[in-house]
């Protein structure tokens, strides 16, 4: 086992990153993320903050005008809120309605981007499990839920079902999705296990240990992918049980794993930003 680059001291000079999320004892980016800084010799740091859904209007207003804070990360229950709060916002932003990611720009305004969608295709893809053709269930119509939908359209899933407890969060989705790519995507009340190959947890069921299942895996045709985006702790229930029922599983981690790239891109981490 080889030892991690060690961050440099924090000092008056350090550059500030947030990730904002109730909770945030389950987050994962700042060891992702911190050792990144300190390979590049980049003076930053990225710390979690817990904020309730009730103060997030006051602590994103606030840390915005914070000089040497340069980008925030926005995790579970704050990502469409998030995506209001930002001045600017991607392609992608908009039609999700979700961001994971604000940057400042150069002229102070802040811009919203989300990387969730992305990265969990390219940790699908590098795992040996391309969506491409394939039908997929997806549980969670959210903000994490939202991009996925949107990255596995776009890498040319041959059908989509998203299912989503709130009812005209669901549908707003889909309405949005179907516009860009018309009769491959669909609300379902359930997810349709028996008709697809890929089932996807885009839920928070499974962060704490008494959370039912988001679905029940044994539905699923044999041989499918059960993938679940939670990242702590690492063998939600939901795997546990898919991989009992010879499925193969997907971990959460890789979704931020396949997200490294684009956050170094996004924020000018030790290569160019490119003009957007």
């Amino acid at each position: 086992m080889t030892d991690a680059p060690h961050p440099g001291p924090i000092s008056g000079t350090t550059r500030l990153y947030a990730v904002l999320g109730d909770p945030v004892t389950q987050v994962q980016s700042p060891g992702l993320l911190n050792p990144v800084f300190a390979g590049l010799g980049i003076d930053a740091v990225l710390v979690p903050v817990h904020v309730r859904r009730d103060d997030l209007v006051n602590v994103v207003r606030g840390l915005q005008c914070v000089g040497n804070l340069d980008g925030l990360f926005v995790t579970v229950p704050h990502k469409v809120a998030a995506a209001h709060l930002a001045d600017r916002r991607s392609r992608t932003v908009e039609i999700t309605g979700s961001a994971n990611a604000l940057r400042r720009e150069p002229d102070g305004a802040w811009l919203a981007e989300n990387f969730d969608g992305s990265g969990f295709v390219a940790g699908l893809a590098g795992a040996g499990h391309s969506p491409r053709g394939r039908r997929v269930a997806l549980a969670g119509a959210g903000g994490a839920g939202s991009a996925i939908a949107a990255a596995l359209l776009t890498a040319g899933v041959d059908s989509l079902s998203v299912s989503d407890p709130d009812g005209p969060r669901l549908t707003a989705l889909v309405d949005r999705l179907a516009e860009h790519w018309p009769g491959r995507v669909r609300a379902a009340p359930e997810p349709p296990l028996r008709d697809s190959d890929i089932a996807v947890n885009a839920t928070p069921l499974g962060l704490r240990p008494d959370d039912p299942l988001p679905f029940p895996p044994h539905a699923l045709p044999p041989g499918s992918v059960v993938a679940d985006i939670i990242m702590k702790p690492r063998e939600t229930p939901l795997l546990r049980e898919a991989a009992a029922q010879g499925h193969q599983v997907h971990h959460g981690m890789h979704m931020l794993t396949g997200q490294v790239d684009s956050y170094r891109t996004f924020f000018g981490l030790g290569v160019p930003r490119t003009a957007e």
